[in-house]
């Protein structure tokens, strides 16, 4: 699993020049854009958007390219699979730890941007790990069951690049919720618990409030239960991998 995970980081921007810095520069520049169009052309005056939008952007990008990885990991490791014994979780559990390896040394630009624009840290900002932990169970039980679909099913690929651009735009990633909410069209949090993390991890580093105890609980139980599926769905169907891969 070790390996896999140092093989999955090195190999993210193994032919850029840049190499791991991209884990910096990327959502640096994502976020000047999305401050650009959505803060100053659209006339958001709060001085700490940029944060709001890094937050959401950081946490997204981490579900999706996780979850996009892991779908195709063992497909992806065909060839070792014909050839050796491993675990075949392993495959897809060591794509979604090296994403999210990534996703922590990434979080160095937000720490960056936050000490630029003064946003001052609380005792709250430890609650961040509560977020970013259900975060991490969700994203291995969706991954589990979309390795195990796409063996089976290679259009799921495409299906669930649709599904990632409507969590996208229902996360609140580059918009504030309030917009939503006074359209009578608040339920569409209530329903994504990716965006309850998110909304969580910014309660906890950029306003610095209590987590939403309501939000903790209902999407720590939707990715427990996801988990539970994912990790059921993937072990019956496993002895059948050799036959479609």
């Amino acid at each position: 699993l070790w390996e896999l995970v140092k093989k999955g980081v090195k190999l993210k921007y193994r032919r850029s020049y840049l190499g791991i810095l991209w884990t910096l520069l990327e959502p640096l520049m994502t976020m000047i854009v999305l401050s650009v169009v959505f803060g100053t052309l659209f006339g958001n005056k709060d001085p700490h958007f940029p944060v709001y939008i890094l937050c959401g952007r950081l946490m997204y990008s981490f579900f999706s390219s996780a979850t996009n990885g892991a779908m195709k990991a063992i497909r992806t490791n065909a060839g070792m699979i014909k050839k050796v014994y491993v675990p075949k979780y392993i495959y897809v559990l060591s794509t979604v730890i090296s994403n999210f390896v990534t996703f922590l040394i990434s979080l160095v630009v937000l720490v960056g941007v936050g000490a630029v624009l003064h946003v001052q840290p609380t005792i709250y900002v430890v609650q961040a790990i509560v977020p970013l932990f259900i975060l991490l169970i969700m994203t291995t039980g969706i991954s589990m069951i979309l390795a195990t679909l796409n063996v089976f099913f290679r259009d799921i690929e495409y299906i669930w690049s649709v599904f990632t651009m409507l969590i996208m735009y229902a996360s609140a990633i580059f918009y504030q919720p309030d917009r939503v909410i006074n359209t009578g069209n608040g339920w569409i949090f209530g329903v994504n618990p990716v965006y309850m993390c998110i909304s969580n991890f910014r309660e906890a580093v950029l306003y610095g409030t209590p987590l939403d105890a309501h939000y903790c609980i209902t999407s720590a139980v939707i990715s427990v239960v996801l988990l539970i599926v994912g990790i059921l769905f993937f072990n019956k169907k496993q002895d059948e991998f050799i036959l479609y891969v």
